[in-house]
């Protein structure tokens, strides 16, 4: 083959190569072009948004704030003449209201948990 040709193919590999991610680039701005439309098209769909009157409020106590109390589990009923309790004869796990209800704190040169770096229970 001689330089010319080699030059000639040379150049129209370029030429198709600035074509094809020119056409690529125009698919791919289409489909942006396509999924905002689309997105528009859906948002206009939804229900409107609600009015500032439309809002919830504060009720006129103020606001409600945290309450925060001990609570202790139930215990579970044990089996009356039989080795354990079956499923269907559990009561869902509810708790009540601890009588203490002062927060037990960490005593000095005890660990707070597994691997706390504390001396331990002497």
């Amino acid at each position: 083959m001689s330089t010319a040709t080699l030059e000639l193919a040379a150049t129209s590999s370029e030429v198709l190569n600035v074509i094809a991610a020119f056409v690529g680039g125009m698919v791919i701005a289409g489909a942006l072009v396509w999924a905002v439309q689309f997105g528009m098209r859906v948002r206009d769909r939804e229900l409107p948004r609600p009015t500032p009157e439309e809002q919830t409020h504060l009720p006129d106590t103020g606001a409600v704030h945290e309450v925060r109390e001990l609570r202790e589990p139930d215990e579970v009923p044990h089996a009356v003449g039989r080795e354990r309790l079956l499923p269907h004869e559990l009561h869902h796990a509810g708790s009540r209201r601890s009588e203490d209800q002062h927060r037990k704190r960490w005593l000095p040169g005890k660990s707070g948990a597994f691997g706390g770096g504390g001396l331990g229970h002497g």
